[in-house]
């Protein structure tokens, strides 16, 4: 780990200041008053919906004269569509019920006390992400409607983007009375910006990584900060031996090829024995004509088409999340096979299976060790607006805290309170 840039975690430790005292600021505010931020929030990105959408341009031009792939110029795209999406996104963040003051649990003790616990701010929160400028709003609305203050980190490669973002969302906060100092970038700091975000324990509450696989680790490994892990994406869809063919293709081809660069895509298809001879010819066909690039084991590569360019999968390719149009694909014994083959090398983040049998499905559910499990339905569900939640902070891949989709309750701890009338403990 590199040694820390004195000058730049000295202006790191400015920024977490003035968050820490807007964080407290916004702790003590109603729910009227968040909600009505995000309304104007979601008002500014629209009525700057030319200058956000110009300056993702720019950072478009320069990833493709940089060599970015399709996947990552799709993930860095920010659309007028895609933008009216995430003004969406807020309002329905706003309409969300309010997480704050939410008793957990409560009970009254033997001797009279009464105990409460209840949620809470975190407090700051830092998110280091990659090219994805939709995530800096899905975060600035779950900051703000759970009562939190926000420090990002968003990339070079979505730079130009995520300033504009930044801009008109700390205007809108002013414009309603609340601190802008709630939603902060680094981005100008680089990469030893990010460094010293990691390195900020004491400054910062949590830090949240989202990216690939590399960025999480790094994450993970260096900093001091406490760390809601999330993952990569390295889904499966299981298509069992008795399932409704037609009904599996069309849940493979969503899973896979409906937008193949996010990390609820499909990256893995496993395919039991007794359906290979009917299946595998047909979803085979079906991905190729997408212009999907197949990694496939020997059973695979006897069943493709004359012609068709699939290549012997090697073991690095059960472990990629793709995040292109490619996918690895091996036919399997059984359920108990796909499970144990799901188990190795998945990256816990959703998996599925296509079945008719509900004693398959229920196997699949107790058995599969992953944060989401679909039964006869795509992966790509895995999402916080598909989930009611508004938007998401991210998928969390770990056990403690939060797990899958992140709304505003991952955004919050809790505190105990007791209540008495002059009980002391003997």
């Amino acid at each position: 780990m590199e040694e820390l840039d004195q000058d730049t975690s000295k202006a790191l430790s400015a920024i977490a200041a003035k968050s820490r005292s807007a964080a407290r600021e916004l702790a003590t505010t109603t729910a009227d008053i968040r909600d009505g931020a995000l309304h104007a929030l979601s008002e500014a990105l629209l009525d700057n919906l030319d200058l956000i959408t110009e300056a993702n341009q720019r950072d478009l031009e320069a990833g493709r004269q940089n060599g970015m792939s399709s996947g990552l110029l799709d993930r860095l795209t920010l659309s007028p569509a895609r933008l009216e999406q995430c003004a969406a996104s807020l309002l329905g963040v706003a309409s969300q019920a309010d997480p704050l003051g939410e008793v957990i649990s409560g009970k009254t003790l033997p001797n009279g006390l009464k105990l409460r616990q209840v949620r809470v701010p975190i407090g700051v929160v830092g998110m280091i992400y990659e090219a994805r400028p939709n995530v800096t709003v899905d975060v600035a609305g779950l900051a703000l409607k759970s009562g939190n203050a926000v420090i990002l980190r968003g990339g070079s490669a979505a730079a130009t983007t995520n300033q504009a973002l930044i801009e008109v969302m700390r205007g809108a906060l002013e414009s309603v009375n609340l601190p802008s100092d709630a939603l902060a970038s680094i981005d100008d700091l680089g990469r030893a910006g990010a460094r010293a975000l990691m390195q900020a324990h004491g400054e910062v509450d949590v830090l949240v990584p989202r990216g690939g696989k590399n960025l999480i680790q790094t994450v993970v490994g260096e900093a001091k900060v406490p760390v809601i892990e999330t993952g990569s994406g390295n889904c499966h869809v299981y298509v069992d031996e008795t399932v409704d063919i037609d009904e599996a293709l069309r849940i493979v081809l969503n899973a896979k090829v409906s937008r193949y660069s996010v990390c609820n895509a499909a990256e893995t298809l496993l395919v039991n024995e007794h359906r290979a001879g009917d299946f595998l010819p047909l979803v085979l066909a079906e991905l190729l004509s997408e212009g999907v690039k197949i990694h496939g084991d020997e059973q695979v590569l006897k069943a493709a088409p004359l012609g068709s360019d699939i290549v012997l999968a090697t073991e690095s390719d059960w472990e990629r999340e793709y995040l292109d149009l490619e996918m690895a694909i091996a036919v399997v014994t059984d359920i108990d096979e796909a499970i144990a083959h799901i188990n190795r090398y998945s990256s816990g983040h959703t998996e599925a299976i296509c079945t008719s049998s509900i004693t398959a499905g229920e196997q699949f559910i107790d058995e599969v060790d992953s944060a989401v499990i679909n039964v006869n339905a795509s992966t790509r569900f895995t999402d916080g607006g598909e989930f009611g939640l508004g938007a998401e902070l991210g998928i969390s891949t770990q056990k403690l805290h939060a797990r899958g989709p992140m709304g505003l309750s991952a955004l919050t701890t809790s505190k105990w309170t007791l209540f008495g009338n002059g009980q002391i403990r003997e």
